[in-house]
């Protein structure tokens, strides 16, 4: 396996938070963020990497396609990732090989992130495919966030305009709840009936008593 470890954790801890699809992590990434905490978004990074470097743009379009180009005076300056998706996740080689792609330059990009900080106890690094993508070994520990497959596919839906077979397709290529929370240290429920920010506030206290 490729080493996604870094030299990140004797700059500041790193704390990766990860949840499927429609688990609701980005909001609770955006509550450690109300706190004062730095968070990095990896999916966010996932669709910038795109624009920042010309020879991924061309390899995905020698491999899934020129259509994907999207246009400025003539350059490609962009991919329809939309698109990319609809043919990626039909595509498990194509997907794999996608992957080796970006997810170097994802943690490039993490690292250059990480060192323009100010001082923090610690930083949130999101990602829906911490574990898959094998970033986890640069975490100090893990926050996974579960929620109901049936709600989670429901806010998928909601969110993105997506059939049921469309969110259901998505998942299938991310780990189960049950795989993530083996893995990680800190669990969130995300439920109908569940609170998000004493949760957080729990976890936070303790962090901020283990990094300070």
């Amino acid at each position: 396996m490729e080493d996604f470890s870094t030299s990140t954790a004797d700059v500041v801890p790193v704390i990766g938070l990860t949840g499927g699809l429609g688990s609701g992590k980005t909001t609770v990434g955006q509550i450690f963020e109300s706190l004062g905490i730095p968070r990095w978004d990896a999916d966010a990074a996932g669709h910038a990497v795109y624009r920042h470097h010309a020879d991924l743009r061309q390899r995905v379009l020698d491999r899934f396609g020129k259509d994907l180009a999207v246009m400025e005076a003539g350059t490609c300056v962009d991919i329809h990732r939309a698109l990319l998706a609809q043919r990626v996740f039909q595509d498990p080689e194509g997907l794999a090989a996608l992957n080796q792609w970006v997810h170097p330059l994802i943690r490039s990009a993490f690292k250059s992130w990480i060192l323009t900080l100010s001082p923090s106890p610690y930083v949130i690094r999101e990602a829906a495919i911490l574990f898959e993508s094998g970033s986890d070994v640069g975490c100090s520990q893990v926050i996974t966030v579960s929620a109901p497959s049936a709600l989670r596919i429901e806010r998928a839906m909601q969110r993105s305009g997506w059939t049921q077979e469309k969110a259901v397709q998505r998942m299938q290529h991310q780990w189960s709840d049950t795989q993530r929370e083996e893995r990680a240290q800190h669990r969130i429920d995300n439920g109908l009936d569940d609170l998000l920010i004493p949760q957080v506030m729990a976890i936070h206290a303790k962090l901020m008593k283990w990094f300070q």
